[in-house]
């Protein structure tokens, strides 16, 4: 007898957990298309992701090869792009109407800064996010005019680590350097009450990001225009040293 209720609770177990698996892959091919549907929408750019795994049994996400396009007007492909990102879920919020995110870790993700300081491809995704659910808008961020079944989202600790930035100016002249950008962190989005919608999460995500690269670039150029300066400086001393040495030979 109590082998039969040790089998009939193995199998119930195994039933379970292949139910788990087959419900996280299917949530994952959701996010997947939620992604690849409501990002271009947001950014007014093409937003592509390789995969996204999902499993409820240990709370665990992740999302691979995630790339975010540049507005058009911009030479280089992508604003974007993250081989890995690794997520923490609460299993037990993916079926409410808030989803709890525990944690959220970007490895060394690839940024591209095209543009000047008062002008980017940066800054103008950020522009097509703020203007969505305006006049014209695909979404609304108006929460009074969201629908009641939108999804709402907490953030507890978001980690941006190694990033990147291939930075092209365009002006005031055009000079080509690469940053490595420090940690951005963000912490409690969302967090107590409703939540903040997937608008509002990409909004303050693209904002710390265009802001940390900008301040990466303004510092940059800062300095490249002081050794410039200098190396201009030392340049007339040391012809004027020679003009000197010729004068000075002559007598």
């Amino acid at each position: 007898m109590k082998r039969i209720i040790t089998t009939i609770v193995v199998i119930v177990v195994a039933l379970i957990v292949v139910t788990l698996i087959v419900v996280g892959v299917n949530l994952g091919r959701i996010v997947k298309d939620g992604i690849v549907t409501y990002g271009p929408k947001m950014t007014q750019t093409s937003v592509s992701v390789d995969k996204v795994t999902l499993s409820l049994l240990t709370g665990s996400a992740k999302i691979t090869s995630l790339a975010v396009g540049n507005p058009s007007g911009y030479k280089s492909p992508n604003a974007i792009t993250a081989g890995t990102i690794a997520v923490g879920v609460d299993p037990m919020s993916l079926m409410s109407e808030k989803i709890v995110i525990k944690s959220v870790k970007l490895e060394s993700p690839a940024i591209t800064f095209e543009g000047g300081l008062s002008g980017n491809n940066l800054s103008t995704i950020l522009d097509n996010i703020n203007s969505t659910g305006k006049s014209g808008g695909t979404l609304s961020t108006n929460v009074a005019a969201q629908p009641k079944s939108e999804k709402k989202y907490e953030v507890d600790d978001l980690l941006i680590t190694g990033a990147k930035a291939d930075v092209i100016l365009t002006s005031p002249v055009q000079r080509q350097v690469s940053l490595t950008l420090p940690d951005i962190h963000l912490t409690d989005l969302g967090k107590g009450g409703d939540g903040i919608t997937a608008t509002d999460l990409a909004r303050q995500v693209l904002n710390a990001i265009t802001s940390t690269t900008i301040q990466a670039v303004a510092k940059t150029a800062l300095n490249m225009d002081q050794n410039a300066a200098t190396l201009k400086q030392a340049g007339q001393d040391a012809a004027k040293q020679q003009l000197n040495n010729l004068l000075n030979n002559k007598h």
